[in-house]
């Protein structure tokens, strides 16, 4: 199993450390970084600013928004992206929710399924220079509909650095995982427990069963976000992941409606998280946060010291997981020592 970095996205402002953090990973021949997009920073732009000052990481996108950008746009900046790294990007793609995607966007959010089938496909003939149609019908291509009648089927004007660009697809649920391992080469799950390993690989194995699927079990890569904090003290080290974990499962996504506290029903933590959504829709927190027991951390994270982390770890290593993206780096007291000991521990 390969280690890499998720950066995230940025909260009130760029994350500390963040250029040393990627040059050190660098070095450390870890094999990728991943930036990602909510309603604030974009995925790309840091990418291209720490990037620049890397030689080997794989440079990738965890994940661009569907709904932020056309697909001959996302295109565009892929292969942009590409040229400029050499070769070493990665596009992760993903349909983020609905609240997202039509209350900052302003698009509709039903049939996510069908439009990330119609949205990559575009992208990918786009990057191997077809001239570019669509019947739609989410991105039609040329528009006939309310437009000038002027537009015309287009080829982009650059040559891809590779036509087999790697597109991830960001999934949660059994049928989008199957879908990535239909359509794309390689899967970004968020929230992966070892425990449900049996449950994504089942997911994967019916996309690679599909006709015309693009990759095999062998030849397609997971690349798994894992929040890692490595302390002495283990119960403070779970309360920094507690607060992100009730703002995923409480907040992040409406009651009813909420994917990311899906996974953890999915495991076996339905209870916990009713309850967990119930607090923190009430402006509670604190108390959202302090309800998520240590052994919900540990399904989702490896927190403690760093003989407790790699005996952690150790559970991952049979799983579908090729690459664990350690999570959660621009917060730990010395995130460059830290990266060392990370290094050593796991390996």
């Amino acid at each position: 199993m390969k280690l890499g970095i998720h950066l995230g996205y940025w909260s009130a402002g760029p994350p500390e450390h963040a250029q040393e953090i990627v040059r050190a990973a660098d070095d450390l021949g870890f094999d990728a970084i991943y930036s990602a997009e909510a309603y604030g920073s974009d995925a790309l732009t840091p990418l291209a600013w720490w990037g620049a000052s890397t030689k080997q990481i794989r440079l990738g996108t965890n994940v661009i928004q569907l709904s932020a950008r056309t697909p001959t746009a996302t295109a565009m900046a892929a292969m942009t992206l590409d040229h400029l790294s050499g070769g070493r990007f990665i596009l992760g793609l993903g349909v983020s929710g609905p609240q997202v995607v039509e209350g900052w966007y302003g698009q509709s959010y039903p049939k996510p399924l069908a439009r990330t089938r119609e949205y990559i496909d575009i992208v990918r003939r786009t990057i191997a220079r077809e001239v570019v149609t669509s019947a739609g019908p989410h991105y039609p291509l040329p528009l006939t509909d309310g437009g000038t009648g002027l537009g015309k089927p287009l080829r982009s004007t650059l040559h891809p650095y590779r036509t087999d660009l790697p597109i991830f697809l960001g999934a949660e649920g059994p049928k989008n995982v199957a879908l990535a391992a239909e359509i794309a080469d390689g899967w970004l799950p968020l929230f992966f427990s070892p425990r449900s390993d049996d449950f994504y690989r089942a997911a994967l194995a019916e996309g690679f069963a599909q006709p015309g699927a693009r990759r095999t079990a062998t030849d397609f890569e997971v690349h798994a976000s894992v929040p890692v904090v490595i302390a002495d003290d283990v119960d403070g080290a779970a309360d920094l992941i507690r607060r992100n974990l009730a703002l995923y499962v409480g907040g992040m996504g409406a009651r009813g409606q909420n994917f990311h506290l899906d996974v953890f029903v999915r495991m076996g933590w339905e209870d916990v998280c009713a309850q967990v959504q119930d607090l923190y829709l009430e402006g509670r927190k604190d108390e959202a946060a302090a309800a998520i027991p240590m052994e919900m951390v540990d399904d989702v994270a490896l927190v403690g010291p760093a003989a407790r982390v790699r005996e952690q770890f150790s559970r991952w290593e049979p799983t579908v997981v090729t690459s664990l993206l350690v999570q959660g780096v621009t917060y730990w007291p010395d995130p460059l020592r830290g990266l060392q000991t990370l290094a050593e521990a796991l390996r």
